[in-house]
């Protein structure tokens, strides 16, 4: 009788193979076949396997969606465009941070908190900042001044609330995953504490603060999106908000180690001068005073243009 051979081929292959050997009415040829193992454990300790664009690593942690380099490289395109298109998709935005932040950047920043006792702590501890763990009816009675109070009437003045943060998904390390989540989550605080409004010029002149900060470069690449933005507005964010972010982005401490649930009921502007931060000027009282302006100019023109007409 001949031996059954089983050659390190694709697993498709061998199955073929081992039907061609089965003689369903040569029953000693039969039993040896049943004797083998099963085509898995055959296919397992093959030197070969079959692959599949498919094939990815078991998730690390809850939520976590292993990407191959492929589909790394193509969201982080992908989502830039998009992006770029829609700076006001949330998700976009959030996929772009996680894509382009490994392997390198996102390790520096937890470097970063390694590299403090109060960042150790935070990655110790693990806290996250959400509408349930940071209760806004308590933070609005907290003085006028204090961390707190700047930001709950931040997320008032604005809109927003500490819940619209996407959980990140994307990257590998359970700890460096962490890491985003917090910069993420903390967002709002550099919000507060820069006094920068949500709409474009205030987020960009944001983003920019914290790349010279955090050197993540979705932070970086946000800027491209000054081209969306008014000549009046790109000039004044290339004189004004450009400079301020990146003196006051690479001169502060990390700000990634800041303890926020630690700090609320401390006097702002003492944080900022522990961290190196200075404030800059108000952009929703400037656009204020230039909307003002523009329309007392129009009311002067119609009124030279009544005079003339009479």
């Amino acid at each position: 009788m001949s031996e059954v051979r089983y050659e390190p081929v694709c697993c498709f292959e061998k199955t073929y193979m081992i039907r061609q050997e089965m003689n369903l009415f040569n029953l000693p040829r039969l039993k040896g076949i049943l004797k083998l193992p099963t085509l898995t454990r055959i296919a397992a300790v093959s030197p070969f396997r079959c692959f599949s664009v498919l094939d990815r690593d078991p998730p690390n942690y809850d939520g976590h969606v292993p990407l191959t380099r492929i589909e790394q490289g193509t969201l982080a395109i992908g989502s830039a465009l998009m992006s770029l298109l829609n700076p006001r998709r949330a998700d976009l935005v959030a996929a772009l941070g996680e894509t382009t932040a490994t392997p390198y950047f996102i390790h520096r920043l937890r470097d970063a908190m390694l590299s403090s006792s109060t960042g150790r702590r935070i990655l110790q501890d693990r806290p996250r900042i959400t509408s349930r763990t940071m209760s806004l009816p308590y933070l609005r009675t907290l003085p006028d001044n204090s961390v707190g109070r700047t930001y709950a009437s931040w997320l008032d003045r604005e809109g927003v609330t500490p819940d619209t943060r996407d959980d990140v998904k994307y990257i590998d390390d359970e700890e460096c995953a962490y890491v985003m989540q917090r910069y993420r989550e903390s967002h709002d605080f550099y919000h507060a504490l820069t006094g920068l409004p949500v709409f474009v010029e205030g987020e960009l002149a944001l983003k920019a603060f914290e790349f010279a900060n955090t050197l993540l470069p979705m932070t970086g690449l946000s800027l491209l999106a000054v081209v969306r933005m008014k000549l009046v507005e790109r000039s004044r964010f290339w004189n004004t908000y450009l400079p301020w972010a990146i003196q006051n982005g690479t001169r502060s401490k990390d700000i990634i180690n800041i303890y926020w649930e630690e700090e609320l009921e401390r006097d702002v502007d003492e944080l900022r001068r522990e961290l190196g931060i200075e404030s800059p000027p108000d952009l929703r009282e400037t656009r204020k005073i230039l909307r003002e302006h523009r329309r007392a100019a129009k009311r002067e023109r119609e009124a030279v243009d009544v005079f003339v007409a009479t």
